[in-house]
């Protein structure tokens, strides 16, 4: 009889990618995922530990889970937490949650099948302190022992393989930017070969992804083994080789270091056509001294160069950007410069957070912390210009057709939902029959998060170009 799973996934991409590959992995066992944990007999919270208060949202919710694990019959529901928290503070969780049954890192889950076996066992016997703990960093990449097979249907929190699939290509992180926990969940950086990507890669677009995410901690400085052992191959490369695979239409990858974008990457941007022209390259801050004191490795000069190669290769590029404000020493000349840059810069959209120290990084021991007033006018005024920025981005939009991914449907009667080139969600009236296509949409509104558009030909294409006019020109004069 099939098992529920129910998994909840805090955070980045690569968790959705994590929370997929668990589920492939309990497939085997006779579990098949459920919308919700009501009634699950395996409940996993999948955690992020780069946010402020983030194991404190997971012990509120492990408070909801335990009532619901009570009034099981038998109080036979596994509870097993996962991720960035489980390995930051998973001896703290059993200690505080005693009724979690599994703690396990980001980089054990390919044991989960045993985990789940000792879970099970453990569940009979009476007394406190049954809870597994595996924080371990194995020796062997985890990616060596997850099976092939994808699991069927498979939908974590509404991201459908079917088509739009995000794809782990590099993991970990060697950077150690002073207000960062990832390389100390995450482990040092690891790139998958090249053979086992690309092999990935074709069984999601057999089963109908037309688009791919290629994700990692800092996904441009992937340098796996190429094929037949002949060196190495860098992103730029990969995504060459992935845009061969005829099924999919669209590549993406993220999240982006400036101090990765090498040349060969560059150069993708202006040859290969599937590859999307939107990238997401986070600066953090706009002042150097900031930037040096986060050990972010380049300075303000060296990210606006980059900037100004890619919209070289490729005019109609948009950028997205993380911005930190408040890090401890940020003056308010700090911030001015900032503001200067996000203005000379120009960005689609961007993500914006106060400073909020982690346990165990450089950044919490750092004297002169800013106050949480500061924090918070600052954050109050650089958001009121990113959102100026990205109104003005999709306000130019309108009157363009641009290549539309259909998604799903929409609030209304008819209405689908879809996904331009550069992330923005695309609302326009059209049939269902061309859920999954890729059509043209004339654009005619342009809102703060989203676009509205009519269907400018009824026949689905297989896109490849951004914009049926050609180009997408920049919103910043």
């Amino acid at each position: 009889m099939a098992k529920k799973l129910s998994i909840k996934t805090y955070g980045c991409q690569m968790n959705l990618y994590d929370s997929a590959r668990m589920a492939d992995v309990l497939a085997p066992l006779g579990y098949r995922l459920v919308d919700g944990p009501e009634d699950a007999d395996m409940v996993i919270l999948n955690t992020c530990h780069i946010r402020e208060k983030a194991a404190e949202k997971v012990f509120s919710e492990l408070g909801r889970l335990k009532g619901l694990k009570a009034a099981k019959s038998g109080g036979d529901m596994i509870i097993a937490v996962a991720g960035c928290v489980a390995q930051a503070e998973g001896a703290e969780i059993l200690r505080r949650a005693p009724f979690v049954d599994i703690v396990f890192g980001p980089q054990t889950y390919h044991r989960l099948p045993e985990m789940v076996a000792r879970a099970v066992r453990a569940g009979s016997e009476p007394g406190p302190g049954r809870g597994i703990l595996d924080t371990d960093f194995p020796v062997e990449p985890k990616f060596d022992h997850l099976p092939e097979e994808l699991a069927a249907g498979l939908e974590v929190q509404g991201t459908s393989r079917h088509l739009s699939a995000v794809l782990t290509v590099q993991e970990g992180c060697d950077k150690f930017c002073t207000f960062c926990v990832v390389p100390y969940t995450r482990g040092a950086e690891y790139s998958r070969p090249v053979d086992a990507v690309v092999a990935e890669a074709r069984r999601l677009a057999a089963a109908g992804a037309r688009e791919i995410t290629l994700v990692g901690q800092n996904v441009n400085a992937y340098h796996g083994e190429a094929p037949s052992g002949g060196g190495e191959w860098g992103l730029g490369r990969l995504i060459g080789g992935l845009a061969k695979i005829d099924e999919l239409d669209r590549i993406r990858y993220t999240t982006s270091h400036p101090r990765d974008m090498d040349d060969a990457l560059i150069a993708a941007h202006r040859e290969v056509a599937k590859l999307m022209p939107f990238l997401h390259l986070p600066v953090q801050s706009g002042s150097d001294r900031v930037l040096q004191a986060m050990n972010r490795g380049y300075s303000v000069g060296d990210y606006r160069r980059v900037v100004d190669r890619l919209r070289a290769a490729r005019p109609d590029i948009a950028l997205s950007s993380d911005f930190i404000v408040g890090f401890p020493g940020e003056r308010d000349a700090d911030f001015k410069e900032t503001l200067t840059l996000v203005r000379e810069v120009g960005f689609a959209q961007a993500y914006s957070f106060k400073y909020s120290p982690r346990p165990g990084t450089p950044g919490a021991t750092f004297d002169d912390q800013v106050p949480d007033a500061a924090k918070a006018e600052r954050l109050a005024a650089l958001q009121a210009l990113l959102d100026e920025q990205q109104a003005a981005f999709n306000q130019a939009a309108v009157g363009r057709t641009m290549a539309v991914l259909l998604a799903h449907r929409g609030r209304r009667p008819g209405q689908l939902v879809g996904r331009s080139p550069y992330m923005q969600s695309v609302h326009l009236m059209a049939p269902e029959s061309l859920l999954g296509a890729i059509v043209e949409a004339r654009i005619t509104a342009g809102r703060a998060n989203s676009l509205a558009g009519t269907l400018a030909r009824g026949a689905a294409r297989a896109a490849t170009s951004p914009a049926a006019d050609g180009t997408m020109e920049r919103a910043f004069a």
